[in-house]
């Protein structure tokens, strides 16, 4: 997997202050996409050692609510075994922090990804520029859902995260 950056002490992908690693491929391609360098896969840098102890690092500090994975997209075919495998590892060194991924995929072509419960929130859809409402919290057009995962996997049906 590469990545393009880990952003720290971020307030806008997420609740809280939070730890945000961008990696790098995305086959969604949506028109005016605030972040079109992510999209090819063999971008950015590759996620090593020292990517992984930096990420981490952050994410030990008492005050950061947890990490959220971003791009491109995380759940890009090439991205999924390493982002879940860093998912999980959070979840067992911090398990009071919280988990958000941003995807292009709909909950519902994701939702029976056995994985996909390492997750605490998934802000999910294609951004459509027409459907653009800057009053919407955490995502950027109206079609996009913000999705509570343990309940929505509890209850069958989607049910959106109330921040």
């Amino acid at each position: 997997m590469n990545y393009h950056n880990i952003t720290k002490d971020d307030m806008l992908n997420g609740d809280g202050l939070r730890t945000v690693l961008w990696v790098a491929g995305c086959t969604h391609h949506c028109h005016n996409c605030q972040n079109p360098i992510t999209w090819d896969v063999a971008g950015g840098l590759p996620f090593d050692e020292k990517a992984e102890e930096e990420l981490f690092e952050d994410l030990s500090k008492p005050y950061c609510s947890g990490i959220t994975f971003s791009g491109g997209d995380p759940l890009h075919p090439f991205n999924r075994e390493e982002v879940f495998r860093l998912a999980k590892k959070v979840r067992d060194l911090f398990p009071k922090k919280t988990i958000w991924l941003y995807t292009g995929f709909l909950w519902e072509e994701i939702k029976d990804i056995p994985e996909i419960a390492e997750l605490d929130v998934v802000c999910e859809g294609k951004f459509v520029e027409e459907l653009l409402d800057n009053r919407l919290h955490w995502v950027g057009s109206s079609n996009q859902r913000v999705v509570d995962v343990k309940k929505s996997l509890e209850s069958g049906n989607v049910v959106i995260h109330n921040s």
